[in-house]
């Protein structure tokens, strides 16, 4: 039996010490050794973006990451993006827009948003289209997400304005 790691990173804002296995995904650490069950197991190859989370600010497919890469990093999953009391805009886009459909997609969707626009404030339908390209989706029709995205960007735009004044 292998001998267990202590890993320490910054989870939703949170330092987090932890000790995993050497083969441990970071959808494993997350799911199983942390709770935080809003990142979703979807097709476990990548494929789906359900398990997207942001790792350092870069959108990445939590099934395939080793958990032993996060050591020192910055984790931000759906659970972090906002809370029931305070929602984030993008989360209020979708609700907004009915880009919420079982929900599954949802919480990829939304970690794929974010690190767009985090990067991108004000994306164009293209950049949109290619940020969730490895997002899949069965109920929406996409139609309706790159709707939220737009809108986020716009509520997160004037957010900002708000707070400069």
């Amino acid at each position: 039996m292998s001998k267990g790691k202590e890993l320490s990173f910054t989870l939703n804002n949170k330092p987090v010490t932890v000790e995993v296995e050497p083969h441990t995904i970071l959808l494993d650490l997350l799911r199983e050794k942390l709770g935080l069950t809003g990142t979703k197991r979807g097709c476990g190859e990548g494929e789906c973006g359900a398990c997207t989370v942001i790792v350092n600010n870069e959108a990445v497919n939590a099934c395939l990451y080793p958990a032993w890469k996060v050591e020192n990093c910055s984790v931000l999953t759906v659970e972090g993006l906002g809370s029931e009391e305070n929602l984030h805009p993008l989360q209020e886009a979708f609700l907004e827009t009915g880009a919420v459909q079982c929900g599954f997609c949802t919480p990829g969707m939304l970690m794929s948003s974010y690190a767009l626009l985090q990067k991108t404030p004000d994306p164009d339908d293209d950049e949109i289209k290619t940020a969730l390209a490895g997002n899949l989706c069965r109920c929406t029709g996409y139609v309706k997400i790159l709707e939220a995205v737009k809108k986020a960007a716009y509520k997160m735009k004037q957010s900002e304005v708000n707070e400069e004044k």
